[in-house]
């Protein structure tokens, strides 16, 4: 539960930043979470994930398109992302499975981008220039807006990492403080033992 109070934290900044469509997700044993969008053909998208918390870190996760072929799947993976372009109309679902898991439910982040719909082109030769400087700068946002993901999830995995280093270290200390008093207790004992052992006794 150490971790819980950071993702938290981390889940509030995230939901300040607007155009990040970031979530956190708890996934019980045995059990799998599905989401959806609806897109147009030629739209890009693209899934971030990581599991920050639960069992081994690992998470089974597919993606689908409209037409039920697979267009991602992935088996215990930690974290990862996926990019691709959206090859006809309709819904595509990205889930998530911790059906491998006997009892311990997952926290997965995940974020779903998705770019603006290709715009049917019907040029005109006055309006050409206009035309490509908008799909310019609309290029330029689906970057940035990319950059800007990509730095809210190394920042997520950082903190993860950190946590788990940090828990470890801890239990490390504490495992290396106890042995010292095994140590010690040994010690004594035994320069006890051998003191009786070569004490000299009186009979009076």
């Amino acid at each position: 539960m150490g971790n819980f109070s950071f993702i938290s934290a981390l889940f509030v900044a995230l939901c300040w930043a607007g155009a990040a469509r970031a979530y956190f997700i708890t996934i019980d044993a045995h059990s799998d979470e599905c989401f959806h969008d609806r897109v147009t053909s030629g739209t890009k998208m693209g899934l971030i994930f990581e599991v920050a918390e639960g069992g081994f870190l690992d998470i089974d996760v597919t993606i689908t398109g409209p037409d039920g072929n697979v267009i991602y799947r992935g088996e215990r993976e930690s974290s990862g992302k996926n990019s691709f372009i959206a090859h006809m109309d309709g819904v595509y679902r990205y889930c998530f499975s911790n059906k491998m898991s006997t009892m311990t439910p997952k926290i997965v982040l995940f974020s779903m981008d998705i770019g603006d719909a290709p715009k049917d082109e019907d040029p005109k030769t006055e309006e050409d220039h206009q035309i490509k400087l908008e799909e310019m700068i609309q290029q330029l946002s689906a970057g940035l807006t990319a950059v800007k993901h990509e730095q809210e999830y190394m920042e997520v995995r950082e903190r993860i990492h950190r946590s788990i280093n940090d828990n470890t270290n801890s239990r490390v200390v504490m495992w290396a403080f106890f042995e010292a008093l095994v140590l010690v207790a040994m010690t004594l004992g035994q320069i006890y033992y051998l003191k009786r052992f070569f004490e000299v006794r009186r009979v009076v």
